[in-house]
């Protein structure tokens, strides 16, 4: 455990990350272009989700249907353990709902740093495990939004009208207005889950047709770019880092405590879900990690009153960091342990 940790500190990736951390510290003028950023973030959904999709090609449905019957169990069921954890800490219910969607998403940066580390230890482990992080993405928003509108019609006793929440009801008619169009919108055909999908889909049908066009640059560059998104991700969590520190010591250890929480549980679902050891820790990382970036376009325009500086804040300086430096490796050593 101490080795897997103390090899994962001194990775180029989290070092990298913590180069971001320190130079927002001192308030260094080292910034991203917002169109490199973005164009960071583009290449690395690219990529996973066409290594998924080629990967995908090689297998029948009835061979990934347990691990894809996990994976959609843990985006149903980690929003509301999170809800209720929320609530009990006496958080308000948007902000509940806005952390509940960000927990129940999944991170790609974290993913692709774990499936880094697992290659650098000479893990194995199954190749169509791309094709579960984009059926993360999505679940998670639709349970925390149709959560939030029956708590308000519990609380309330009527459902509201007037107030945009991603989720509407005009009438009592069963199929009149019940999912807003902006939720599909965001979570379906949002910029990550669209690329993420849309490459996957291009990759499964190309198959290894496709290997020598995207191998030179979605392959063989996928570490280099990944360093350089790290890097723009510690500028980031640096700079809300203090944000987050603001609401407490609760909400800081709710982001330490949770993706253990749920990383373990994760862990748990891929070995019965007849994963490998490999798969199973990636399934831990998947459970664990927070989302920011499909889960926060979704609740900009779905949950407005949520405030980002707590759900972008705390999933990016609290639990992303945690999981790149203990997570990963503690996902790693509870799969070794069950195996």
């Amino acid at each position: 455990m101490d080795h897997t940790i103390f090899q994962n500190l001194l990775s180029p990736a989290v070092l990298f990350f913590a180069l971001g951390i320190l130079a927002a510290t001192v308030k260094s003028d080292l910034k991203f272009p917002a169109s490199l950023s973005e164009a960071l973030s583009m290449y690395l959904l690219i990529a996973i989700g066409i290594k998924g999709g080629i990967e995908l090609s090689h297998y029948t449905l009835g061979s990934v249907f347990k691990p894809i019957l996990g994976t959609l169990f843990l985006g149903a069921f980690i929003p509301v353990l999170t809800l209720i954890i929320l609530r009990f800490m006496k958080m308000d219910l948007r902000n509940a709902i806005g952390l509940a969607a960000t927990y129940g998403s999944v991170s790609i940066v974290t993913y692709g740093a774990a499936i880094a580390f697992l290659e650098d230890n000479g893990t194995s482990f199954e190749s169509y495990m791309n094709v579960l992080v984009v059926l993360l993405e999505s679940p998670a928003i639709f349970v925390s939004l149709l959560l939030l509108k029956i708590l308000e019609k519990n609380h309330n006793g009527t459902m509201l009208h007037s107030r945009k929440t991603g989720i509407i009801a005009g009438s009592f008619a069963p199929w009149n207005g019940i999912i807003d169009r902006e939720v599909i919108k965001e979570s379906l055909f949002g910029k990550s889950v669209l690329l993420l999908l849309g490459s996957l889909l291009v990759g499964w049908i190309s198959g290894e047709m496709a290997v020598p066009a995207v191998k030179p640059l979605f392959i063989d560059l996928y570490q280099g770019v990944l360093i350089l998104f790290l890097l723009n991700m510690g500028l980031i969590a640096g700079e809300r880092f203090p944000e987050v520190k603001a609401y407490g010591v609760k909400i800081l250890a709710f982001g330490i405590c949770m993706p253990i929480i749920c990383g373990t549980l994760g862990v748990v679902i891929g070995l019965a879900a007849d994963l490998s050891m490999g798969g199973s820790a990636l399934m831990g990382v998947l459970a664990g990690s927070a989302s920011y970036i499909a889960a926060p376009a979704a609740l900009r325009t779905s949950v407005p009153e949520a405030n980002p500086s707590i759900y972008l804040g705390l999933s990016l300086g609290v639990t992303f960091p945690f999981n790149l430096i203990v997570g990963i490796p503690l996902y790693y050593s509870i799969a070794q342990w069950l195996y």
